[in-house]
């Protein structure tokens, strides 16, 4: 039987990259696996324009003025821009992993005996947990994530 945990959504713009959601929830039953189902979109930027404008501005910020010139005529080579939002998960007793994926929709799972990889298996444990997302880059004007977590029973 597979129990919902958590259903969430949300909207997040450009000046959240670098930041992180935090969500919290509690599991009343020891056992069993822990499912997380968590996607987003878009996952490029699109707008050339806008995208060439970010690229010239990070170049600029980033890069020795002697060296910018160079970088810049080779600014396609940044394409496509994209979003990135990773997941991170904390037991009551301390940290179980990270899924630092590029992918916009990822199934991931822990348990006992396995787990996806970047996760560490052990007993799933009664409690209140972390879900961490780490927003490392949002280029679009917004990007919509969904975050369900059920309880796979034994």
């Amino acid at each position: 039987m597979i129990q919902p945990i958590l259903n969430v959504q949300g909207i997040v713009q450009p000046n959240s990259s670098k930041t992180h959601i935090s969500y919290r929830f509690h599991l009343a039953k020891p056992g069993g696996k822990l499912l997380i189902d968590f996607a987003y979109e878009p996952k490029n930027l699109e707008d050339r324009e806008q995208a060439k404008t970010m690229i010239f501005t990070s170049i600029n910020t980033y890069t020795e003025p002697n060296q910018r010139e160079r970088i810049q005529a080779k600014w396609e080579s940044f394409l496509p821009l994209k979003n990135l939002i990773t997941v991170s998960v904390d037991d009551p007793k301390g940290h179980r992993g990270a899924g630092h994926r590029h992918d916009p929709e990822q199934l991931l799972f822990i348990s006992e005996l396995e787990t996806s990889p970047g996760f560490v298996s052990g007993k799933i444990v009664e409690g209140m947990w972390h879900v961490t997302l780490s927003l490392h880059a949002i280029v679009t004007e917004s990007c919509r994530y969904t975050l369900h977590i059920h309880q796979e029973e034994e």
